[in-house]
């Protein structure tokens, strides 16, 4: 299983988007520095995921939340 994953920074609040097929160590590695991308603004609070059974439908939602009506989507949704 895949989960399509979105983290919110303590630090600034802006949101992070990701997939992983481990979310409990994608999770950790954001938030021990492991991720050079989010290093600089740990900690993250996990705020919304979705789950799918392969990773080409995990891709293309993480392609389509990225995107200004996803991110829109997101915003509504986690508001």
């Amino acid at each position: 299983m895949y989960d399509v994953y979105v983290l919110k920074s303590l630090i600034n609040g802006r949101f992070y988007i990701g997939c992983t097929n481990n979310l409990a160590r994608r999770l950790y590695e954001h938030n021990n520095g492991l991720s050079t991308y989010t290093k600089s603004t740990r900690p993250f609070k996990l705020v919304y995921q979705e789950e799918f059974s392969t990773l080409k439908f995990a891709r293309r939602r993480e392609k389509q939340l990225k995107g200004g009506q996803g991110r829109q989507w997101l915003k509504n949704k986690l508001n």
